[in-house]
């Protein structure tokens, strides 16, 4: 089994999917403010892809679990994703750009759920790999980000579109490389029911309330992070190391999770996660001009995202029968985009009045509240 699998295909997929994630974290608010608009639009455009993740992949995983086609729908995604990001060159008013961030982002974010079913399904029993897999989309980010970095200082931001549509066409043609493989099939547990019946456990109901809030504590940092730190001085080229740096502190995480997580309960790497982004985002909302606390900030990347995004992974694949895995996956990245927009927008509307101390605080509390839901013990339904 292990000779059979398609590390390096799955892999190739993953660093060219994170790669656009790597384009769009650091530089999307930056090309928007580069393009003139307030902190309030640029919060609203930064929240349509995420909002876009409420609809997209619970449509495209009910019609991945239905058909089982779900290799077919990752490549029409990823070729619909580039198509549509095209429309960009055509205008730059923001009601075009809303226009173009909600088509495209339709598409992009019916592939990745879809894959990570595909991903699971060629690895099986050796499920505890997956973190060794996804890594390779933390270096193709960490690439980007760095890439991008240098391009933009030597060419300005200009460039950025023609950058994410050469990203994206990797997207295209990874996809076309990967072999298909479909979910084990799985003995149904008695009582188990179907989506609805399995999602409406307590403790699978606190694991995605958890995912929104944990999201909702990223808006400042994915939309803001950059330009905060411009104010504070800091050049283009230094902000895309110290993004990598975070990315790099996520991938050691991803090495070692297999053994982490024979040691520790998911329960245990969640509340962990959580506490340590609460603690994150006061740090980079009131001590970011220290450079020594910045770099500390972001290796807590690994905790924020890379121990977090893989204990979820894992939740969800022992929560769902294989019906329903699909859908599982779609839900989390449903949840996580709800929260990615509340966050964008809140942290949009706040950013100017509120001022990023209070911004960066607000998001710790959304943090610490996930932390705190997460820790406490949940009594399952009986079947």
């Amino acid at each position: 089994m292990t000779a059979a699998l398609p590390y390096w295909r799955l892999s190739g997929f993953y660093i060219f999917y994170f790669a656009v994630l790597g384009a769009v974290a650091p530089y999307l608010g930056l090309y928007f403010d580069h393009l003139g608009f307030s902190a309030e639009r640029i919060g609203e455009l930064v929240a349509i892809p995420m909002l876009m993740r409420c609809l997209a992949p619970n449509l495209w995983g009910w019609l991945g679990d239905a058909t089982g086609q779900r290799l077919t729908i990752v490549r029409i995604g990823a070729l619909c994703t580039l198509l549509s990001f095209s429309l960009i060159f055509y205008s730059k008013s923001y009601a075009w750009l809303v226009l173009v961030m909600a088509l495209h982002a339709f598409f992009w974010h019916a592939v990745l759920p879809q894959f990570e079913v595909i991903t699971l399904a060629h690895l099986r029993e050796q499920a505890s790999r997956y973190s060794q897999i996804r890594l390779w989309g933390s270096i193709g980010f960490i690439l980007a980000v760095v890439g991008l970095g240098v391009l933009f200082e030597r060419f300005g931001l200009d460039v950025y579109p023609i950058a994410m549509m050469a990203i994206m066409a990797g997207i295209v043609i990874s996809s076309a490389w990967v072999p298909n493989a479909v979910p084990e099939q799985r003995p149904e547990t008695a009582g188990q029911g179907g989506f609805i019946r399995q999602l409406c456990r307590p403790s699978v109901l606190a694991f995605f309330a958890c995912v929104g809030l944990m999201q909702v504590s990223h808006g400042p940092y994915y939309t803001f992070f950059s330009i905060h730190l411009e104010s504070l001085g800091y050049g283009r080229g230094t902000i895309g190391l110290l993004w990598a740096l975070g990315v790099i502190a996520e991938i050691l995480v991803f090495l070692i999770m297999a053994p982490l997580l024979t040691r520790f309960s998911l329960r245990q790497v969640l509340v962990a996660s959580f506490v340590l982004a609460a603690i994150r985002w006061l740090l980079l909302g009131t001590l970011a001009d220290h450079l020594a606390v910045l770099l500390l900030a972001q290796l807590m990347h690994a905790a924020t995202f890379g121990s977090f995004h893989a204990a979820a992974i894992h939740f969800v694949q022992r929560s769902f029968g294989h019906r329903q895995q699909g859908q599982g996956q779609a839900l989390y990245a449903t949840l996580a985009g709800v929260g990615g927009a509340l966050g964008a927008l809140y942290s949009g509307y706040s950013w100017e009045s509120l001022g990023p101390i209070w911004t960066f605080a607000i998001a710790s509390l959304a943090a610490l509240a996930a932390a705190v839901i997460i820790a406490i013990p949940k009594q399952e339904n009986r079947a």
